[in-house]
């Protein structure tokens, strides 16, 4: 929508950011079977430019299980009007925190080879994320 654009004619980050938090967290809530909150966005790429015409989908998924946190995979993926070929627009990782303090999260069971590396990760993007910013309580 015309409402949507930045000044370069391309899809307003902010306005991306909002769907895509939207889409974590239902990936996030779905995993966790209980209530969760949006404590971070650790992480935001933008690869390639959202223009007026353009149709987007977004893939996320949980990426990494805390003791009450959890972080969330994001990608979004672009479709040109003109019919041409799929594009890697953006990429992110959301933590999210349980809002009952006592809670068990359930065990990460990543499926596909992108999950299993993306998974594989996680320790070390949450030591680089905790090490500067007190995230989570886990």
């Amino acid at each position: 929508m015309n409402g949507d654009l930045n000044e370069h004619n391309t899809v307003y980050g902010g306005k991306l950011l909002e769907v895509l938090d939207g889409t974590a967290s239902i990936s996030a809530t779905k995993f966790a079977q209980q209530q969760l909150v949006t404590a971070s966005v650790d992480q935001f790429n933008f690869i390639a430019p959202f223009k007026l015409k353009d149709s987007f989908r977004i893939i996320s998924y949980v990426s990494g299980v805390g003791t009450r946190s959890l972080e969330v995979f994001a990608k979004i993926i672009g479709y040109p009007a003109s019919h041409g070929k799929p594009f890697l627009g953006a990429t992110a990782f959301l933590t999210f925190v349980a809002l009952n303090k006592h809670c068990q999260l359930p065990k990460l069971k990543p499926e596909t080879s992108e999950e299993i590396a993306v998974c594989q990760i996680y320790p070390t993007r949450k030591k680089v994320t905790c090490s500067g910013l007190l995230l989570t309580s886990d």
